[in-house]
């Protein structure tokens, strides 16, 4: 009732403005094909949806439900989809813990170094941002793991909503100020039940020193970028601080329950596909 309550609520902020103009800037793969759903509902209240994206994608496309404004970017398809399939094979890849790390570490630093050209793009193209600084959106809709949305967000002065399944090295609840005790929630990776062994609470704590390292660097360049958009110094955190609303596609039917702030709304499940219930 909670859940449902929460989305209801969302929705009704976007319901109570007559032709709401919502600015999405979306991360491409199995990220977009959840938020796509949600345009659907929302364009199905006559709000006006501007989607952003580069030229070159993997699944975003144009839609009845939105108007898709893209801009160009130094690769290809190609070498987009070698990078995304090179990540994905790490990731589901069974190494020994130390290897997987460093090998998912590797990944996503090239990962991140498209998107920072694709966010750079998108930042320095002087006709798209002053149509996007003239157009009044009154929010943004974007997936925060890319946080080129935020920063932009953060630009034109506007309200932005978070949309979610988690961010690495729990930076949504730096961000948010959740309390996140390493002797009792398991890290990812780690295999960890939350009941810990000492020297399983002490492994937790390790691989959350490490993470600040980690996850600090490859989310390097994206500070130094909105550093420079916003003409002043600015941490991941700090940039990702002022989300408005995070809806998370999660549940505690899946995930270890914690603290959460108000603003954080559970959405677990509406990435699954509606089928018709079995018959008696």
């Amino acid at each position: 009732f909670l859940v449902s309550a929460g989305i209801l609520g969302f929705l009704s902020l976007f319901w109570l403005a007559s032709a709401g103009k919502l600015l999405v800037v979306p991360m491409d793969g199995s990220h977009w094909l959840s938020m796509r759903s949600l345009l659907a509902a929302l364009s199905q209240k006559q709000h006006h949806i501007v989607t952003l994206a580069p030229e070159v994608t993997l699944n975003v496309k144009a839609s009845e439900h939105y108007t898709l404004k893209t801009y160009p970017v130094p690769s290809t398809r190609a070498e987009l989809g070698a990078r995304m399939h090179a990540f994905a094979k790490d990731l589901f890849e069974r190494r020994p813990f130390l290897q997987g790390i460093t090998a998912l570490y590797e990944k996503a630093q090239v990962i991140s170094e498209f998107y920072v050209s694709s966010c750079s793009s998108l930042l320095h193209n002087k006709d798209l941002m002053q149509y996007l600084e003239g157009s009044k959106f009154d929010a943004v809709l974007t997936d925060p793991v890319v946080p080129c949305g935020q920063i932009l967000a953060l630009h034109l002065s506007i309200p932005s909503v978070f949309f979610l399944r988690g961010l690495p090295c729990s930076f949504d609840l730096q961000a948010t100020q959740c309390p996140n005790p390493p002797s009792y929630v398991p890290r990812t990776f780690t295999d960890n039940s939350d009941h810990m062994t000492f020297i399983q609470r002490v492994e937790n704590l390790l691989l959350k020193a490490s993470e600040s390292f980690l996850c600090n660097s490859a989310y390097l360049p994206f500070e130094l970028l909105a550093s420079d958009v916003l003409h002043r110094p600015v941490t991941m955190k700090e940039l990702l601080s002022h989300g408005s609303i995070w809806l998370k596609r999660m549940d505690f039917v899946f995930e270890y329950p914690m603290p959460v702030m108000p603003n954080i709304v559970f959405i677990g499940g509406i990435n699954c596909g509606k089928k018709k219930p079995l018959s008696q």
